[in-house]
């Protein structure tokens, strides 16, 4: 049986509305485990913050965090990928663009984010051990 991304990703990932203010991305990415904060309009994934973002489109700029909407300053995803993809095409597509996470689409709305490591375990628990020569 193929498993698909649907099986290996994090369900429900953390979002912030677009409405949202750039504060509150910023307390999001201050977190060391968090590298980017993804961004939904309606469940529809608009895109992605980090820590990058913020100091290029509201620190350097001199906008104010508190007024300033995630949506206005979100960048567009550079990928995504689809729930319904067998976990081993996923894995090229991650090793082919150098990807560590990536956003699962899933008819249009956001449901998951894929990582390269979890894909890895995943496979490799999947791998039927090898036999040794009688």
């Amino acid at each position: 049986m193929t498993q698909l991304v649907r099986d290996a990703m994090v369900p429900e990932p953390g979002t912030l509305d677009v409405s949202a203010s750039a504060q509150q991305a910023g307390q999001r990415l201050s977190e060391p485990a968090v590298r980017a904060v993804l961004v939904c309009d309606d469940g529809k994934l608009a895109g992605v913050i980090t820590r990058k973002t913020l100091v290029k489109e509201v620190v350097a700029t001199g906008r104010d965090p508190r007024t300033t909407q995630v949506g206005e300053i979100a960048e567009p995803p550079l990928y995504t990928i689809d729930a319904a993809l067998s976990l081993d095409d996923a894995y090229r597509e991650l090793e082919e663009h150098d990807l560590e996470r990536v956003p699962v689409i899933e008819d249009g709305r956001l449901v998951g984010v894929l990582s390269r490591s979890v894909l890895q375990r995943r496979l490799a628990e999947d791998e039927p051990p090898l036999e040794e020569p009688a």
